[in-house]
């Protein structure tokens, strides 16, 4: 009996990462590897321990560790870094994937590395401000560098983040691409009822609550909002036509979206947006930025606008509730699309890089 592959794999609890880890690590069972998931930043609650006990081969370290958007210092972050490559050994991995850039800056040379990147400072900076970078991202930047140099392969969500990357950080070739996807069914639709509705950290600037809300202001339909309002570092947005429904689970995401609503994002900058993932595979009709990553994944599925037109969005979803069989339409359309992006193809995809930097083959235990 020939033991499967062992995968160590970091990630968090906070953000997009934590879904994306717990699909991946599902799909991987199918190509023989079982996965010790290295967890950054908060213990997982409840729900997240409920999750994790229903994927199988999975075990779980709750490290403690700093992510590196909240590491105070570069001291600390690097000290990460080195926790996690001290992990290798120490669990038997066969292969690491590192989910932020930096953990990779202090790799374990033996064991064949994958340097995924979801978000980083530097092209969030690069789209979103613009200009030289404060210290605190400077360093930020230095340390996932040197990490993205360390990687056998490097991964990105979608083309025209791994541009952005290749550009931002000077690498000589784009980093692979294997786009996300997710293995939850879509939510029982339910009647369209006439609101838009968004999800994300709406204090991010880089999610442009401000056009969200100035477009809110225009409509007679409610504008709902889903996501936390201030951030880690003090960052705060206080808007005062979207109705703020607070940091909600998953199955509440659903509900909302089992209605149908009109989907926004305004994003100036979003490497993938599973949310909009989502939102789509309920056959929710999608308003989006016109930014290349959007264009990428949702061409001739959603109706694009500027980031900054405020009157757009507003017309475009005074538009898609009074017409019901065009919001179908949109809907039905963004739902086809999103069938593209599913956690296995995710996986197989991920499994086939793996394989290329592994000698041997993977076999799933009997």
């Amino acid at each position: 009996m020939s033991l499967p592959r062992h995968l160590l794999l970091t990630t968090d609890t906070v953000g997009g990462v934590w879904t994306y880890a717990l699909d991946l690590a599902r799909g991987l069972v199918q190509h023989g590897y079982r996965t010790t998931l290295a967890i950054l930043g908060p213990a997982p609650d409840a729900a997240q321990r409920q999750a994790l006990s229903e994927v199988k081969g999975l075990s779980y370290v709750v490290t403690g560790l700093p992510l590196d958007w909240t590491a105070p210092d570069e001291a600390s972050l690097r000290a990460a870094a080195g926790a996690i490559a001290a992990m290798v050994p120490a669990v038997g991995a066969d292969i690491v994937q590192v989910n932020a850039p930096a953990l990779a800056c202090l790799r374990d040379a033996r064991t064949p590395l994958v340097v995924a990147t979801h978000s980083c400072v530097a092209t969030w900076w690069d789209a979103v401000e613009g200009g030289p970078m404060p210290e605190d991202f400077r360093w930020r930047t230095q340390l996932a560098a040197q990490g993205l140099a360390q990687a056998d392969r490097c991964v990105v969500p979608s083309g025209a983040f791994g541009r952005a990357v290749a550009r931002c950080y000077g690498l000589s070739r784009p980093p692979v691409t294997v786009h996300n996807g997710r293995f939850a069914s879509p939510p029982a639709s339910h009647a369209q009822h006439d609101f838009a509705f968004t999800a994300g950290r709406l204090w991010d600037r880089a999610k442009n609550a401000a056009t969200m809300d100035a477009a809110a202001a225009r409509l007679a339909v409610p504008f709902k909002a889903v996501g936390a309002v201030s951030g880690p570092h003090g960052e705060r947005v206080e808007p005062l036509h979207l109705c703020l429904k607070g940091q909600v689970g998953a199955v509440e995401v659903s509900r909302y979206l089992a209605a149908r609503p009109v989907f926004v994002s305004a994003a100036r900058y979003e490497p993938f947006g599973l949310a909009v993932l989502e939102a789509a595979a309920a056959g929710c009709a999608l308003v989006l930025s016109d930014i290349p990553t959007f264009r990428e994944l949702w061409d001739d599925a959603a109706i694009f606008l500027p980031p900054g037109d405020d009157r757009g969005f507003a017309q475009a979803i005074d538009s898609l509730v009074g017409d019901m069989r065009w919001r179908e339409e949109r809907g039905a359309a963004a739902a086809a699309r999103a069938a593209r992006y599913h956690a296995q193809s995710m996986a197989d995809a991920t499994a086939r890089l793996y394989d290329a930097l592994l000698p041997y083959p993977a076999r799933v235990a009997a």
